[in-house]
């Protein structure tokens, strides 16, 4: 609650004057709130056992492994994605998820519209989870400023980032990599968190790197 809302709190207290019937739904507002004591016990039971069974989940673990997404955001889509062989192309992905449009030019008109096959669910996990990306990253945090300056709402903003993760993640579960965090060369410092520091450039493995760790790496520029 912090000190400035709790003091304001009891200097309201002081002066507030309650009616007689406060009495009588006192038990009420108890019974209220125990149940809301028991429905945040519950919550917890419920992520500490979706953080288990995402451990088991070769997809889970990928997708995890994205920085800004969480757990239950990323069980919600390992979920819903099921086997990422349902998709040709990462642009079916991308569609699924929501985080692309279908072009409904015609003559001289220029437009789009929302696909109709869209996962609700994925989508909202996907929303929740890049807003939370780009605050992890500063390349991602540019390019949604960037859409913003543009005249883009928050959300579609957020959708047109979703539009590249959706590639990155479609390269990732593909090849089975995860994703892994390299830290700018000359440049130790950022404004948006300090787990930032990559880039939005997916690096393509060497010859060499066979038999190395399987994993696809940003990295600041």
């Amino acid at each position: 609650m912090g000190r400035k809302y709790a003091s304001l709190i009891e200097d309201w207290q002081k002066r507030a004057h309650f009616s007689e019937e406060v009495k009588w739904v006192s038990e009420m507002i108890q019974d209220d709130a125990k149940r809301c004591l028991e429905l945040d016990e519950k919550i917890k039971a419920l992520r500490a056992k979706i953080k288990e069974v995402a451990k088991d989940s070769k997809m889970a673990k990928i997708l995890l492994s994205i920085p800004g997404f969480g757990t239950i955001c990323t069980a919600e889509l390992a979920a819903e994605i099921g086997t990422i062989e349902r998709f040709s192309k990462e642009g079916s992905l991308a569609l699924y998820l929501g985080m692309s449009t279908l072009d409904n030019s015609s003559g001289k008109y220029q437009g789009s519209k929302q696909p109709k096959h869209v996962n609700t669910r994925a989508k909202a996990a996907m929303m929740i989870a890049v807003d939370r990306h780009r605050k992890y990253v500063p390349e991602s945090q540019r390019y949604y400023e960037k859409k913003r300056s543009e005249g883009k709402k928050h959300n579609q903003a957020i959708r047109a980032l979703g539009r590249h993760l959706s590639r990155i993640i479609y390269k990732l579960l593909t090849e089975e990599r995860e994703y892994e965090v390299r830290p700018e060369r000359g440049n130790t410092k950022s404004k948006v968190s300090p787990r930032s520091l990559i880039k939005t450039q997916i690096r393509k493995p060497k010859i060499s790197d066979k038999g190395k760790n399987n994993k696809i790496y940003h990295q600041g520029a």
